[in-house]
This record gives structure tokens, sequence and C-alpha cells, in this order.
């Protein structure tokens, strides 16, 4: 599914598909950027990979749509629209190019002037114009959760509560130490675990704001566009503070520049967040930066030294306690019989938070297609959540075995020591 384009952005994204092909948000936003380049029939093809996985993807339908308009085939476009329509109706459609042509001019200049050729005139076009709105990008808001929200993952809360909460809360033996309220922090491990919904509970411990950034929220096809968002996204935070900032997709984001090419723009990405994260004319204190990475081996080492993402925290698929609470929340509200949830969690072992959201899902399908065929309501009971679980595989299967080798062969610096612990005990 690679394509040969001239966009620095789309091909470092491209290259980072061909290492992760099963990252959905990332292959939705080339679809997006495709679309906007002029290319439907590359837009197309990858957004309807995305939605061979993820069937009711609302944005990747949209595009979808977007891009079967644009090829001629206004019956899929018809299908896709309507599906996304039933999903999402209040989001407007998306509109595709009328034909692949360079971007419109600026109101004011030629469309020569409109892409700028150097550092300084990125920067002076930085110095003159007004900040992105703060509605304008990402997400910012309350938390409405806590860690006491989350079942099980005792280790993980005990590192959270070291990093930030305990010099949040004595703010005496803090000053006395000089530990400082800034600081980064990387969630890592296996897809579909919970990475967010830790960060969220933690911005509601500590009573903060929680802006939450994706990667369509910072990437933009335009030189010097990318690194302009992230520093508006960073102004954005620093006045709101206290504000937990939260970067998903940080592989993405900060890939290793070693693996870039010459010229690629994402350089000045990495560069950028290095900058905002411990720049000289920057002040990060009250400001909380966590990202959430599937693949930590793939992110610049620049960002993982001291003063930047340098505390690192393996988020592990959920254990037995953490599994049974997780099976309660998604049960939660709807017709059950008594259930033995324990007995199911303990069946589920090495499934991860989504896994087991499927299970309540299929679960709740099979009681759904008895109660209409038997015309009254029919709860879930112990059997439909058995049969549920044994039909589900857990899909960490594929990122075990290549964390597995990080741990195994690649571990010279002790970075993947929770890993090898964790595999090791398994093993047992």
């Amino acid at each position: 599914m690679r394509r040969v384009t001239h966009d620095p952005v789309i091909e470092a994204l491209l290259g980072a598909l061909t290492a992760d092909p099963d990252n959905h948000p990332v292959r939705a936003h080339v679809a997006q950027l495709l679309l906007a380049a002029g290319d439907p029939a590359g837009a197309l093809t990858h957004a309807t990979a995305v939605l061979a996985a993820v069937p009711d993807h609302v944005g990747a339908l949209r595009t979808a749509a977007a891009a079967a308009r644009a090829t001629g085939d206004e019956a899929k476009a018809a299908s896709y629209g309507r599906l996304a329509d039933a999903l999402d109706p209040a989001a407007p459609p998306a509109t595709a190019p009328a034909a692949p042509v360079a971007p419109p001019p600026a109101p004011t200049a030629p469309v020569a002037a409109a892409i700028p050729d150097t550092a300084d005139e990125i920067l002076q076009r930085w110095t003159d114009s007004e900040a992105v709105a703060e509605p304008a990008i990402g997400t910012l808001g309350k938390a409405g959760i806590t860690l006491a929200d989350i079942g099980g993952l005792a280790e993980v809360k005990k590192r959270l509560d070291m990093s930030f909460l305990t010099p949040l809360r004595n703010p005496e033996l803090r000053l006395q130490f000089g530990k400082s309220l800034r600081g980064g922090l990387l969630l890592w491990g296996p897809p579909g675990c919970g990475k967010t919904l830790i960060a969220r509970a933690l911005a509601g411990e500590l009573g903060a704001s929680f802006y939450e950034i994706g990667l369509s929220d910072v990437l933009d096809m335009w030189i010097g566009s990318s690194e302009r968002n992230l520093r508006s996204i960073f102004d954005t935070a620093r006045r709101n503070r206290p504000c937990l900032l939260f970067f998903d997709e940080m592989d993405a984001l900060g890939q290793k520049r070693s693996q870039l090419r010459g010229g690629s723009s994402m350089r000045g990405v990495v560069n950028q967040m290095l900058a905002e994260l411990d720049g000289a004319s920057t002040d990060n204190e009250g400001l909380f930066v966590l990202a959430a990475s599937n693949h930590p081996w793939d992110i610049d080492s620049a960002l993982l030294r001291p003063g930047r993402f340098d505390r690192t925290v393996l988020v592990l698929p959920p254990d037995a306690q953490a599994r049974e609470a997780i099976l309660r929340l998604h049960l939660r509200g709807r017709p059950t019989e008594r259930l033995d949830l324990a007995k199911i969690a303990k069946g589920t072992d090495g499934m991860s938070g989504a896994d087991l959201a499927l299970v309540c899902e299929q679960a709740t399908e099979t009681a759904m297609e008895e109660s209409m065929a038997s015309g009254r309501v029919q709860p879930i009971t112990q059997r439909h959540l058995q049969d549920a679980a044994r039909s589900v595989r857990p899909s960490i299967g594929e990122w075990m075995e290549t964390a597995r080798n990080y741990a195994l062969y690649g571990n010279d610096a002790g970075a993947y020591d929770e890993l090898a612990a964790y595999l090791k005990k398994r093993r047992r």
C-alpha cells in the first residue's frame, strides 16, 4: 500500500505504516492528507483499509465518501456518506478538491509566496501572525475521573504517585528537596490497555485541566505548520496551568531522526518538541506532559533524556482485579443475571481492556438476539460471557512478539527491564 509522494509528511507517515501497518489512526490521517493533496484514489485505498478493521470509524467513512466522489463513483460515495451520517449525524461531510492542484494562494500573496523557503521566513510568519485559537487544536477540558475509578494496576498507580502526586500534595517537603512540579512521563505498552484513561485519571488526581492531543492535531502537510501547531499547543497548555498535556501516538510524532530522510520535515517537529520541553525560554512549571506509545523503541532518544520524557511507565494488560473491574464497568446499566465476573476475569488472562469490552459487546448481542426471538428481555448470562470470552482472541499477541525481541536482544541500557520481568513471570 506504499505510495510514492513528494510530500515529506506523507512520506514519513507511510514509513511509519510500513513498520506498523495496523496503526489505524495514522492510516486515517494519511488518507485525509492524500485527499487534500489531490490523490483521491490513494486516499480511498487507505480509508477502506481502516474501515476493514474499524467499520465504524467516522473519519475514515467521511474521507472514503469524498474520495469516492472525486473518483466518480457516486454509488460508493453515497453508501459511505449514509453510514457516516448514521453514526455521527452532527458532523459535516468531508469534501475533496475538484482536481489535483496546488493549494489556493493566500488572499494577499501569490502561490509561490504561500510556502516559506527558509527557517527565517517560517519564524517571521510565526511572529507576524496570531496563535491558533484554543478550541482549534486538540481537546481541552476537565478530566472527570480519578485513579480510584480504575481497577487494579497497583504498580502503575504507585509510580504515578511518586512522580507527580506526592510532590504536589507535600509542598513543604517538595521545596526542601527542590523538587520541581514540571516533568514528562511516557506511558508505553500494548494497544488497548488504558494508557489514555490513565492519563485522564492522573489529571483528575492533580486537579489539572486535561489537554488531549492526537497526531492529526499536530501534523500538517505544509512546511512549518506542524511546528507552529506544536508551539500553539504548548502555549495553550501554559495559559491553562495547572494542565496535563497528553500526546498520543508519540512514536509517530517523535520518530528517531536517524530513520528520517535528510530533508524530512518531521525533523523539525522533533526539534520543536525538544525546544518546548526544556528550552531556555520556556516556563513549564505546573505543566505536566504525558505521552503514550505502543512502540517506544521508535522514539528519538533525545526525547527520552532527563528533563523531557525521562520517566517511563509500562502499562501491561490488566491483571485479574482490573479485568473484573473492566467487565463490571462495561456491563453497568445492562440487564444481567447474577454473574461471577471473577471467574470470567480468571479465564481472560492476556486480554487487553479493548478485548474485554468486545467480550461484553458480543455477550450483549447474543442476549439481544435471544430477546428478539423470545419476545421478552433475556438478561446477559454467565454462559453468554463465557462463550464470548472463548470466541475473542487477545489482540496483543503480535505486539508481544515484537516487544519480546527488544526485551531479549535490545535491552543493553535496561530500558525494557520491566517488560523482560513480565515476560519471564508469564513463562513460569
